[in-house]
Parts: C-alpha cells; sequence; structure tokens
C-alpha cells in the first residue's frame, strides 16, 4: 500500500547552536547529533548514554515495590527448600522468560520444575491440567512469567492447591488482578520499566533476588542474551531501559556463547560468531524459535536454550528449522484464502476473517500481513473445539486492546496489547463480531480510510552515502518500535538497471547524476509493485543504506522503503 511520506518533525524544536560542540564531544558527526536531537534526546549527557547505553543507567530496582515483593518472597521459599514450577508462554518472550528463571534459580541451588502450555489443547496462560499436574509434581510455588494477570480463577485454583503463587507479566491487566503473594507486572505501576517484555520483567526478577539471597551472587549478565531475544520477538518500544538491556544483550549475541544460540546461528546461515543486530533477530532467530510452540511444542525451544553443548543443541536447533519450513508452507496458504475474504469485505473499517482449518499457531502472523496489505484493523479466528479462537493485530492509530474491550459483551475471553491481541467467542457469534468490532474501530479512527505514513529524517544525495554515515547509523541500534531505523528521501535518481531475485525481490542499479554517484538498491518482497517498467525512469527513493558484505568484500546499497516517479 502506498505510504504518505512526512519528514519527521523535532520531538524538541530547534537544535541549540552547541550541538556541534556536542558532537566533537562524543566523538560523532553533528549530522548524527542533530538526528538525535529530532528524537527527542536533547542534552549531551543523554546523548552519551544513547550512544553507549551500560547497564550502569538501568533505572533502580528498588523503586518498584511489587518487585521486591517477589524477590523476598521467593528468597524465602528458596531458603525454606520449596520447590519452584515457573510457567511460561509458548512464544518467544515466555520461553526466553522461562529459561532465564530456570537456569538462574537452578544456579541458586532451587529444584525448578519448567512449564510450557502448548498452543493446542490448552492455550495461553494457565489452565488446571497443567496446575494439577504440578501440584502432583511436588510445586510448592507457582511463579508465572510473561502470563498470569488475567488468570483470576486459576491462580484460585493454583492456591486451593497448596501452591504459593507470584506473579510477574507485562500485558494489560484486567478490572480483577489475580489473589497471589505478589503481582509484578509494569503495566500496574508505570515507571521506567513500563515497556518491559516479559522476560525484562523476569531479568529484572532475577537480578533483585541475586542481592537477596545467602552466598556468592551470580553473574547475571550471562542471560542478556536471552533478554535480547525476547524483547525484540516481542516487538515492545527499544527506548529506556529496554534499549539498555537489548543492546548489551546483542553484544553476548554476537560471541554466541550460549551453545544453543551458536546452533540457531548456524541453521539460519549465519556465521555463528557474526555481529546482529535486532533486525537479524527479528527475521532470523525469533521465527524458528517461534517455530516450536506455533507447530509443536515450545519446549525443543526451551531445551535448546538451555542445552549444556554443542552435540544436544545442534539437532535441536535442525528440528526449529525443520518447523520454521513447515511453518512458512502452511503460513502460505492460509494467507492467500485470507487476502480473498479480506477483498470480499470491501471498506470495512475493521476486518475479521475465518477459516475452519486455518492453524492456530500462524494466525497472528497471518493477521499481520493481512494489515500490511490493507492498513486495517485484523482479527483472525478458527475454530477450537467449541468456540472460535483468534489473533488481532493492529495499525498504529489504533488502540486493539480498547476495541475489544468495546466488544466484551461479544466475547468469551480477550486480552493483550494496543497492537496485538488474543481472543475468544462463541461460533454464533462471527457476525456480530464483525459488526461490533467495525463499530468500535470507526469509534476510534473515525469514518475515513488512514494510510500508512513513512517519516524521513532527511534529504541526502548519494555522494553523502559513505561508509562514515553507515557507521554512524549503526550506533543507533537496536532498531524498533520507539527507535526506528532512520529512513531518508534521495534526490531523483536514474534507474539504470532492473533485476529480480529471490522470491519477490528487486535490485536496482541507480544513478545520482547531479553527485555523479551510482549504487545498487534492494526492494525486499516488493517484486510485484515494482515492475521492469521502471528501467530508464526517474525514481525518488525512501531508503536506509546498509553495509552488504559478501565474499570477505563490503560494499554500501540502500534498502528502498518505498518510491515515487519523478518527472
Amino acid at each position: 500500500m502506498p505510504c504518505n511520506w512526512t519528514f519527521a518533525n523535532s520531538q524538541a524544536g530547534p537544535a541549540p547552536s552547541e550541538i556541534g560542540h556536542w558532537a566533537s564531544e562524543l566523538g560523532v558527526s553533528s549530522f548524527l547529533t542533530r538526528l538525535l536531537w529530532r528524537r527527542g534526546v536533547t542534552s549531551l549527557s543523554d546523548m552519551d548514554a544513547f550512544l553507549s547505553p551500560g547497564l550502569r543507567h538501568l533505572p533502580p530496582l528498588d523503586d518498584w515495590p511489587s518487585l521486591t515483593r517477589a524477590a523476598e518472597c521467593l528468597a524465602r521459599e528458596l531458603e525454606h527448600g520449596s520447590c519452584l514450577a515457573i510457567w511460561g508462554d509458548y512464544d518467544v518472550d515466555g520461553v526466553t522468560a522461562t529459561a532465564l528463571l530456570t537456569e538462574f534459580l537452578r544456579s541458586r541451588g532451587a529444584r525448578v520444575l519448567p512449564y510450557l502450555p502448548r498452543r493446542h489443547g490448552e492455550g495461553y496462560g494457565l489452565n488446571e491440567h497443567g496446575l494439577r499436574r504440578l501440584a502432583e509434581q511436588g510445586a510448592d510455588v507457582l511463579l508465572t512469567v510473561d502470563c498470569g494477570i488475567a488468570d483470576v480463577e486459576a491462580v484460585d485454583l493454583a492456591n486451593d492447591l497448596g501452591m504459593r503463587v507470584i506473579v510477574t507479566d507485562h500485558h494489560l491487566p484486567g478490572a480483577e488482578l489475580p489473589r497471589a503473594e505478589a503481582v509484578v507486572d509494569p503495566k500496574l505501576e508505570g515507571g521506567p520499566y513500563s515497556n518491559a517484555a516479559g522476560v525484562g520483567v523476569a531479568f529484572v526478577l532475577a537480578a533483585a533476588m541475586n542481592r537477596l539471597l545467602p552466598g556468592d551472587c551470580v553473574d547475571i549478565r550471562q542471560y542478556l542474551d536471552l533478554v535480547a531475544i525476547g524483547t525484540i520477538a516481542d516487538v515492545v518500544e527499544l527506548t529506556g531501559a529496554n534499549r539498555i538491556l537489548v543492546k548489551n544483550g546483542l553484544l553476548l549475541l554476537n560471541e554466541a556463547k550460549r551453545p544453543g544460540i551458536f546452533a540457531l546461528k548456524e541453521v539460519s546461515g549465519l556465521p555463528p560468531t557474526a555481529a546482529m543486530g535486532s533486525g537479524q533477530v527479528g527475521f532470523s532467530l525469533a521465527p524458528r524459535l517461534n517455530a516450536a510452540g506455533r507447530m509443536d511444542s515450545a519446549e525443543t525451544a526451551l531445551k535448546l536454550l538451555m542445552a549444556p553443548d554443542l552435540s544436544s543443541a545442534r539437532p535441536l536447533a535442525a528440528e526449529l528449522d525443520r518447523l520454521n519450513t513447515q511453518r512458512r508452507s502452511v503460513e502460505d496458504g492460509v494467507l492467500q484464502e485470507a487476502l480473498l475474504q479480506a477483498e470480499e469485505q470491501g471498506d470495512s473499517p475493521g476486518l475479521v476473517l475465518y477459516g475452519e482449518d486455518w492453524h492456530q499457531g500462524i494466525i497472528g502472523i497471518v493477521a499481520s500481513r493481512i494489515v500490511e496489505r490493507f492498513y486495517r484493523p485484523t482479527l483472525l479466528l478458527t475454530r477450537e473445539e467449541d468456540r472460535l479462537k483468534g489473533s488481532g493485530r493492529s495499525i498504529a492509530e489504533l488502540d486493539l486492546y480498547r476495541a475489544l474491550t468495546d466488544c466484551s459483551d461479544s466475547l468469551l475471553g480477550y486480552g493483550g496489547h494496543k497492537q496485538a491481541a488474543g481472543l475468544s467467542l462463541s461460533p454464533d457469534g462471527l457476525e456480530e463480531l464483525r459488526r461490533r468490532f467495525s463499530e468500535a474501530v470507526t469509534a476510534q479512527l473515525g469514518p475515513e480510510r488512514l494510510s500508512p505514513s513513512l517519516s524521513l529524517e532527511a534529504r541526502l544525495g548519494l555522494n553523502m552515502v559513505d561508509l562514515s554515515l553507515v557507521k554512524e547509523i549503526d550506533l543507533l541500534q537496536p532498531f524498533g518500535p520507539g527507535n526506528p531505523q532512520p529512513v531518508f528521501c534521495s534526490k531523483p535518481l536514474q534507474v539504470r538497471g532492473y533485476k529480480r531475485f529471490g522470491k519477490d525481490h528487486v535490485s536496482l542499479e541507480v544513478r545520482d547524476e547531479q553527485a555523479e554517484v551510482t549504487m545498487l538498491g534492494k526492494a525486499w518482497g516488493q517484486a510485484e509493485a515494482l515492475g521492469p517498467e521502471v528501467r530508464g525512469r526517474s525514481l525518488q527513493l525512501a531508503f536506509t543504506p546498509r553495509l552488504n558484505q559478501y565474499n570477505g568484500l563490503t560494499s554500501i546499497d540502500l534498502t528502498i522503503r518505498d518510491w515515487r516517479e519523478v518527472d
């Protein structure tokens, strides 16, 4: 879908005259300091912390009362020799959080029973079958990660079974909180960790416990690779504490000292010790870890992350790679059916699509693809026994959780975030949900259809695109929500060459006649929209420059985000 191009407005007004001096102090260009200023980083000290986000910049944990209470409760239980069950989730955030706390607690001498429910048959959150099983195995304490905030009745059951419950989550709470020893959710208290992923909450809980437990502290920095993967995969804002945690975690992912990460990078076609950015984590590592919970059991991903050596890690990584290939095949089939339904629903403000036998593990991914294509909030539903279950994805302007709240009396249950959510309903409520959801979308956005916007940082001639610029842009990593990858606007460029490669990618040879510079640009997944007829024409590109390394040689090419034909 065509984007509206807008130039990013400074969040803080015009840059001060001393910003050039700040650049000298930081050892970067004034171009970069001005870019930071426009993004709301408005002091020399803040810029220094942004460019070098050491762990010392993390907000103090003592300012989070419920976190302290949970850490104290768990420390007492460990001192008494209690057996702890950790209940996670089947997505990457839940699996990494489960692996982190299992490894940490075992390193401090605890007996730990990790539990990941199956997406098929159990679903998200706590359930009676799993709770009774853990009670039979001797669990004295139930610790939830990345779930639990909405499981009021299930927590009551765990209490009745004799387990003391501590809930850690990061999803939006409902009207009633679970009756637990402690409930840790940054959405409840706000503060500097308010955008943390489930694995981020798990990490700071481990840090708080580390100070309370007897004996020598463990170096919890070893778990930051797990924090980086889970946080990036959960698509939370990469600002503040999240930026610090992910930036440092990426350094561990580069080293790949964890056998499971080494093996996962191998099957992803990446050099095991190569440097990684958030994009490579999101497009290479996370989908393979997610494939376990989507297509089979998340236990495979958990075992990989906790594998003690490469001989045990490599077969698990190979299995995840196989499941990911299977996932892509199933996804393609569901996507084609969903696209046809979306076309049939015309100009409906919100799309509600249903397939009787759509695979429950991939409907969230397909919902994202539909949103990309039509730029409308989308719910994808499939049947599970006597109910319909689904996943929703939203556009930037719409709070999906609020929209589902407006439809709540038509649902059996729902939960999630502003941009992503899950839901269930009775089969006879499908048409009512379609009507109610579109009404809820219109109530928030108004009657006019919206188009996606692409925010541009500046106009750049190709003569300005050099190695130093690309390296400075890389200092802004990790990119994600809240810290998007910079996109620049080119001058008019002559298309000298056109080549299609891969499944649906395009490579353009473009010439900046004024600067007398020729470069390659790559439009990923855009072969359908960008055809060979552009050869010889003049285009203006929205692009991000990047390093391209091939056969030991380093070059710069342009990642094309959008384009416009010019006269």
